[in-house]
């Protein structure tokens, strides 16, 4: 049974204003409400609607009350803007004004019909000639609308952190309109919009540990998806030349700030092109994004400017490492020989239970930190990308690239493995891997090595982190403050 929740004294006293209104005849908790601007609109067409004598009703979350004998101005935001309401006796008469002070309350939501004036101070202003309750609010307002100040209570009662938080607000906002940009640009160069199954038989596409469940009519266990890719290669085989999803996806590893278990990906796929096609729409896609959600494409991130203005620099990986670290990872081919020379050097990493986690590290610990304008390190060993094509001529060395930009990973990409033997060994490998204990190795889909023996042309393909990218153009520390609902321990 779920615990009682218990009424305080602040709860109480509200109750109390609740039943008086039901007392007077009123629904505290309308049905509609049907209002003719909302407060943004009213504000920009103030002069408008004043010179026309507009009757005007507003509604919005209440933020402010000062009562002043016989009059009382009342802030009212909504979800757009806030405006300021003036009730007194003589405008909505002495029952509905005395009802008023009665029984609003801060954070209760109500609606206000009257006219526009701007106030001595230069305050417009509706005067109120009727009001009516939309919906009584039992809790008080958290810190009288200072806002939540820890990290924890602003995540996890997200709705209040929005209630009094105008920038968390504004976050969400720009996060939508970062997506929608991204599907614009996406659509308007020909790509098509799908979506695959979240819940998948054999979980694929990444190296990541997956969260398992059981579909009980087909008795059935079944993997929650880490990764887009595999059914989006499906569609490639199918035909489908440009495709892409934005989509949940799901992996059970550690929180942080730039981890939460859920999180929305977008995964491209592009026929006949190569990682070289992919790099010039990936700095296209972000730098076209932030100019036309933030009207430049010179960013601040973390008090350091950013220009995402193409073309971004090229830089190989093997040399990254090699500059920033002093090590070549490439002379080291297993992970006992690669650790002793990061030993020998006396370089402080985690330890890792495979070279490429190993390489990983070195990349997390010595090179992402120092960079600040846009790059795209380029040709990864084999054993770090599963899916990536081989580098003409060089047998370690595949076509993928990440792209970075203060110390954050913006994108991923390859030039797409489409060899189905090629790509069965590496199942394989990963298998092995898997039995050395690397719970993140890739497991052997025969079902897919079996689809792209029908074919799989040529393709470039791509995968950006949506929460990610907003956290870095909007310039926040955590991608828990543009995920509305991030993913927290249990309360205690």
């Amino acid at each position: 049974m779920p615990s009682a929740i218990a009424d305080d004294q602040y709860v109480l006293a509200r109750r109390t204003k609740l039943a008086r209104l039901r007392e007077a005849g009123i629904d505290p908790f309308p049905p509609h409400f049907t209002r003719t601007h909302t407060n943004a609109e009213a504000r920009c067409e103030f002069d408008d609607l004043v010179a026309r004598g507009a009757i005007v009703t507003l509604s919005g979350r209440v933020t402010l009350l000062r009562t002043m004998g016989k009059a009382t101005f009342a802030e009212l935001r909504d979800g757009y803007d806030r405006f300021q309401a003036y009730l007194r006796v003589d405008g909505t008469g002495d029952d509905a004004y005395r009802l008023f002070l009665d029984t609003v309350d801060l954070a209760d939501t109500i609606g206000v019909t009257g006219t526009l004036f701007t106030t001595r101070t230069g305050e417009k202003t509706l005067q109120a000639t009727s009001w009516v309750m939309l919906s009584k609010a039992l809790r008080p307002p958290p810190e009288k609308w200072h806002g939540l100040t820890d990290a924890e209570a602003r995540y996890r009662r997200r709705h209040l952190d929005l209630i009094s938080n105008a920038e968390a607000r504004d976050v969400l906002r720009k996060r939508a309109a970062i997506v929608r940009e991204v599907r614009r640009f996406l659509d308007d160069r020909g790509f098509i919009e799908v979506e695959t199954p979240v819940l998948q038989g054999q979980h694929g596409g990444a190296t990541a540990r997956p969260f398992h469940t059981h579909h009980n009519a087909l008795d059935r266990d079944l993997a929650l998806r880490i990764a887009l890719e595999l059914y989006l290669k499906r569609l490639l085989i199918g035909g489908v030349d440009k495709v892409y999803e934005i989509g949940r996806v799901f992996r059970n590893e550690g929180i942080s700030r730039k981890h939460n278990p859920e999180f929305t990906m977008l995964e491209t796929y592009e026929a006949y092109a190569d990682y070289r096609d992919v790099m010039a729409m990936v700095e296209a896609l972000v730098s076209t994004v932030a100019l036309n959600v933030l009207g430049t494409m010179v960013i601040t991130v973390d008090g350091k400017d950013v220009d995402l203005t193409p073309p971004w620099p090229r830089r190989s990986l093997r040399q990254a490492i090699l500059d920033e670290s002093g090590i070549d990872y490439a002379l080291h081919p297993t992970l006992e020989a690669l650790d002793g020379a990061v030993r020998a050097a006396g370089l402080r990493v985690e330890p890792q239970k495979t070279r490429a986690q190993l390489i990983d590290q070195l990349l997390s610990t010595f090179v992402e930190p120092k960079i600040v304008n846009p790059i795209f390190l380029v040709d990864y060993p084999v054993d770090l990308s599963p899916f990536a094509k081989r580098k003409p001529g060089e047998a370690d060395v595949v076509e993928r690239f990440e792209a970075f930009a203060a110390g954050v990973e913006i994108g991923n990409a390859f030039t797409e493995l489409n060899d189905p033997d090629d790509q069965y060994q590496r199942f394989l490998e990963q298998a092995k891997a898997s039995v050395a204990g690397d719970e993140e190795a890739h497991v052997v889909d025969v079902d897919f090595v079996e689809a792209m023996q029908h074919g799989m042309p040529p393709a470039g393909g791509l995968g950006i982190g949506i929460d990610r990218l907003c956290a870095f153009l909007l310039d926040q520390p955590s991608l828990r403050e543009v995920i509305a609902f991030p993913t927290l321990r249990a309360e205690t």
